[in-house]
């Protein structure tokens, strides 16, 4: 892929990117700016390519942060005073915690049909690695920025 095509590629990747997180906080914005370049760089995905994949990736990151404020809304707010949790509400939260984790299952299955659609299965396996290898970054940043900060 000669240049231009990168470069295209990349502001219709940002384009996407952009439309689906608009209203997120500066710091979480500029990490998914990072992760995206990341995941860009890592897969290298053809202009088609990304043309099919940010969109159900995108769609993917909304379904599974909207499920995680679910289980901040349900469960992890009312574990704050959990030695008041009688044994009935303790059990009530794991089953609503084991069903929303069969819902993040079923939805990661789902989107690892989708994509294995639009790309190939070595580049299905790229993304699971690029997404490990950019927390494992980011969490290493964190870290030495807090180092830095004593």
């Amino acid at each position: 892929m000669n240049k231009l095509s990168k470069i295209g590629a990349l502001l219709i990747i940002m384009l996407v990117f952009a439309s689906g997180y608009g209203q997120r906080r500066p710091a979480q914005e500029r990490i998914k700016t990072l992760k995206v370049a990341f995941i860009t760089e890592r897969l290298n995905l053809t202009t088609d390519e990304a043309q099919d994949f940010w969109p159900i990736y995108n769609a993917h990151e909304q379904n599974l942060e909207a499920l995680k404020r679910q289980e901040r809304r349900e469960i992890r707010s009312k574990l704050i005073d959990f030695e008041n949790l009688s044994e009935r509400e303790a059990a009530d939260l794991l089953q609503q915690s084991l069903e929303l984790e069969r819902e993040k299952h079923k939805l990661n299955m789902q989107f690892m049909d989708k994509i294995s659609q639009v790309i190939s299965a070595k580049k299905a396996f790229l993304l699971i690695k690029a997404e490990e290898d950019f927390k494992k970054r980011l969490l290493r940043e964190i870290q030495q920025r807090r180092r830095g900060n004593r």
